[in-house]
């Protein structure tokens, strides 16, 4: 026993110290890339887009994605941009993908920039690609101890959770001189951890325990024999969201204040005072699909928030409270909320503006109760077929026309 215990701990030790090799050596005061390249708002664009190409296919559908040698620059380099002030440069030949890394780091006394250089490759007619080469600076290490150790610190971070989210449906990758190609299979499982991760918020920073507080006030004060609303909560805290905010710092107080309500609304997150579920049109399951939907919408994209709906509702026909185009309603409009609080410094600023004066709800969601809703599959498939069929289509499009119609989404 003692010596499998000093084992794990000399593999342990040795772990570290690759680890601070790798930080070491790779730390320097001169980057291995010029900082020279600023994203401008069409390549930001366009790297969204690039990024929520995924979403398109459906649980338990084969997809693929090809992209090309600038697509993958422009994603990577916006990723990197999100964490930290640097540039990537990937550059593509046959079966190869290699990366150059250069990231500015927080003031230190030890150097400016991290410079990383690895490389991927499909090698023995592997379908997936794996970790050739790895430098840190100048240091370079033999690609299967850097792959050993990557992994380990995945594995006992919070970090893995996202990473097999990202790689589990992957079942493929082409790499050809001119692009990639992507081959996935995501299953309905990988897409409800998905909605939990994305709609998950970590509390314990400045910002949310604002909004937090001023939530937990709203709720003391709330008459226990009244409904609470969803505007009762949403209009103080986009408020306060106005008065924080700069145009630089607008879409994350919106996300921020999205979460705190959507903690409150669906996962019942609330300090030590009474719990009062939120209203809209004197239906519980109204609030929680809008703002579910909201906060997908401005931790990921719209396109999964609309998947994620349309799936429920599907899952609802075959075993639950049937088909409702009632919630799916509650669900698009939630996206569109959540669209226009993260799409631009100036949406969000304007959304702020709007929900700090709302006189109630129906200024944010449109009444949906003459939609049918409550179909089973059989009713369902009957009525409607599919979710593409034209029958199906027209009613998306009278949930579109109402919400364009509800005042704050009006153009």
């Amino acid at each position: 026993m003692k010596t499998l215990l000093r084992i794990l701990l000399y593999c342990f030790g040795a772990i570290i110290i690759v680890i601070v090799m790798l930080i070491s050596f790779g730390i320097s005061n001169e980057p291995d890339i010029k900082l020279d390249w600023a994203m401008s708002q069409a390549d930001i664009s366009r790297a969204k887009k690039i990024l929520h190409e995924g979403s398109k296919t459906r649980p338990d559908e084969i997809g693929t994605i090809e992209l090309t040698k600038a697509d993958l620059n422009l994603a990577a380099n916006y990723l990197l941009n999100r964490f930290s002030k640097g540039r990537a440069l990937i550059v593509l030949k046959t079966n190869k993908l290699k990366f150059i890394v250069t990231a500015t780091l927080p003031e230190n006394s030890i150097g400016k920039y991290l410079n990383i250089t690895f490389r991927l490759g499909n090698e023995y007619g592997s379908q997936l690609p794996t970790l050739t080469k790895f430098k840190a600076g100048k240091l370079l290490l033999p690609s299967k101890v850097a792959a050993f150790v990557i992994d380990a610190v995945i594995k006992h971070t919070y970090l893995n959770e996202y990473f097999l989210l990202a790689t589990d449906p992957i079942k493929a990758v082409t790499i050809d001189g001119e692009k990639i190609t992507i081959t996935y299979h995501p299953s309905q499982a990988t897409l409800d951890t998905a909605r939990d991760l994305l709609t998950y918020n970590n509390t314990s920073n400045n910002h949310a325990n604002v909004y937090q507080s001023k939530l937990v006030d709203i709720v003391r004060r709330h008459d226990p024999d009244w409904r609470l609303s969803l505007a009762e909560l949403s209009k103080p805290l986009f408020a306060l969201a106005y008065q924080r905010s700069s145009l630089d710092t607008a879409i994350e107080e919106n996300r921020m204040v999205i979460y705190t309500i959507n903690d409150y609304v669906n996962n019942q997150k609330i300090g030590a005072v009474p719990y009062y579920p939120a209203f809209l049109y004197k239906r519980i399951d109204l609030a929680q699909h809008f703002i579910g939907a909201a906060a997908i919408t401005a931790s990921a994209n719209s396109q999964i928030a609309q998947v994620v709906g349309e799936e429920k509702e599907l899952r609802d026909a075959q075993s639950g409270s049937g088909f409702s185009f009632v919630d799916l309603a509650a669900d698009k409009t939630g996206t569109r909320f959540g669209e226009l609080a993260t799409a631009s410094p100036a949406s969000a600023r304007k959304l702020q503006q709007t929900m700090a004066t709302i006189k109630d709800y129906t200024d944010f969601m449109p009444d949906p109760r003459t939609l049918p809703e409550h179909m089973d599959e059989a009713t369902f498939k009957k009525r409607y077929g599919a979710i593409n069929s034209e029958a199906y289509q027209k009613v998306s499009k009278q949930i579109d026309a109402l919400i364009a119609a509800t005042p704050i989404y009006r153009k």
